[in-house]
């Protein structure tokens, strides 16, 4: 089974929300809110991925350096193993902004269990309602 390296971020405004994106009709598993980030190309950081992705999704600029890394999700799905690292960010410059159409939520930790979420993104959560 092949595995597949995704990352992705919990960005935390300055009132300890934490921002998830409904992924749009027509992408795997729509419908369902995760954590913004996505695939790391061959050749990639995960850090330098995830900088892209939330530039091309969001519209926001990172600095390496607010990128912490927090924790990690492993998880077989029926056709890859997922690995997916996740970093907090607390600190980014620009406008969140949705630009491939994804439905974004502002989401109190405590509340992220109400949220519909992939199976790998579910133990991240718990964890970072005691962070935040």
């Amino acid at each position: 089974m092949p595995v597949v390296l995704v990352v992705c971020v919990a960005l935390v405004d300055p009132d300890g929300r934490v921002l998830l994106a409904r992924r749009p009709e027509g992408k795997p598993m729509a419908g369902l809110w995760e954590f913004p980030g996505g695939k790391v190309d061959p050749g990639e950081t995960p850090e330098a991925a995830l900088i892209r992705e939330l530039k091309e999704e969001l519209a926001i600029d990172v600095a390496e350096s607010c990128l912490a890394p927090f924790t990690f999700a492993s998880h077989s799905y029926e056709r890859f193993h997922l690995l997916m690292p996740l970093y907090v960010c607390r600190v980014w410059q620009g406008t969140v902004t949705a630009l491939e159409g994804q439905q974004l939520a502002w989401v109190r930790p405590q509340k992220m269990g109400d949220y519909p979420m992939p199976a790998a993104d579910k133990p991240l959560v718990a964890m970072l309602r005691d962070l935040v």
